[in-house]
């Protein structure tokens, strides 16, 4: 049987793997290398698409020519040179298109290597985008964490000296000043939170880790217990066993804790931590594969809205995307380590807010 370009035997499979590459989001360039260098062969549809350059132009041509800068030809020949050598390429590489330069995933895939030539296909996919919405969000996460827990501190401090200066007699004033002392906390807390999920998402978990529920539990209650004394936090370990996770969770617990003193109005907020592990199905009593973490209250129920945004089930928008950044840290703690949150209602009359994590 005759073989195609990619080396198979002309039985069918060519097409269909063909009809595959023409069909991917990623643009995908066959060539084959002549002395070294890359000669273009075929491009999908794909290439011309987010590179510019017509099909019938750039085959048979130097791909380098086409997509290199001058100035990483030295990186794309020591990756021709790998390729030669019968090694697959990754690597995040700056290549030029028809409207300027590009960032892009690399992967050099050589086949064909027991002939006197090298065929290969070049993937790239473009991460444009989403490197450079990274890097702008970098900058706007260090900048407003910076500027506001600045700006928070000397609110707070200045009000907290002006509250000590005033006549508790004029009341009004009294409780305007108490009011931006708690905005400034709140901003405070913000700045805090955001560098927490910060944190939680340029770290991937460790898979061998896992942390004690018991003690993450028991921290976050005692802290709370110290900083928040007219709060009532109980506690239910009966059921605490290791989750996969880290010492990150501390951040899902914490928001979660803080969320249930913060938004209840309550003069003696009511909070009770609990944690249940999940039963099999088959009625034996036997733990089953999760452990769930619940963070119960007195007061208000959150909006729906504000659960189902935090959830993906209702789209962000200008007037609907969570009072603060709490259930946002909780939510997306969890999910790194490929747990769920979800929302339900308390004996205790208020919130029922669930960590279901995995088991070690």
């Amino acid at each position: 049987m005759a073989r195609d370009l990619t080396g198979r035997r002309d039985d069918g499979s060519g097409d269909r793997y063909r009809h595959l590459i023409e069909h991917v989001q990623d643009a995908v360039v066959e060539f084959e290398l002549v002395d070294g260098e890359p000669l273009v062969r075929d491009v999908n549809d794909s290439f011309v698409e987010i590179f510019g350059y017509d099909a019938d132009d750039i085959r048979g041509e130097s791909l380098n020519d086409w997509v290199v800068p001058e100035w990483k030809l030295e990186e794309a020949r020591a990756l021709d040179a790998n390729t030669g050598a019968g090694e697959v390429n990754y690597r995040n590489v700056t290549r030029k298109t028809a409207t300027g330069l590009r960032e892009f995933l690399y992967r050099g895939v050589p086949y064909g290597t027991d002939g006197p030539s090298t065929n290969g296909f070049a993937v790239y996919t473009d991460l444009t985008e989403l490197s450079r919405n990274e890097r702008r969000l970098e900058v706007l996460n260090r900048i407003l964490r910076h500027n506001i827990r600045n700006s928070a501190n000397v609110v707070a401090g200045h009000t907290a000296r002006l509250l000590n200066e005033l006549d508790r007699q004029d009341e009004e004033t009294t409780d305007v000043a108490a009011t931006i002392e708690r905005a400034a906390h709140e901003l405070e807390r913000l700045a805090e939170e955001a560098g927490h999920i910060r944190h939680v998402l340029n770290h991937r978990p460790d898979e061998a880790a896992d942390v004690d529920l018991a003690s993450v539990v028991r921290s976050v209650a005692d802290e709370y217990r110290q900083g928040s004394p007219s709060a009532e936090v109980t506690l239910d370990l009966g059921g605490s066993e290791p989750v996969i996770a880290d010492s990150r969770l501390r951040y899902a617990v914490d928001a979660l804790v803080d969320n249930a003193i913060t938004h209840n109005p309550s003069p003696k907020p009511r909070v009770r931590v609990r944690v249940d592990p999940e039963r099999d199905a088959d009625g034996d009593g036997r733990a089953g594969e999760w452990v769930v973490v619940h963070v119960e209250d007195d007061g208000p129920l959150i909006p729906p809205d504000e659960r189902n945004v935090v959830l993906d089930e209702a789209e962000i928008t200008q007037t609907r995307h969570g009072s603060g950044l709490g259930l946002w840290l909780a939510e997306l703690t969890v999910e790194t380590f490929g747990g769920e949150l979800s929302f339900g209602t308390s004996d205790l009359g208020g919130n029922d807010v669930r960590i279901r994590l995995r088991r070690r």
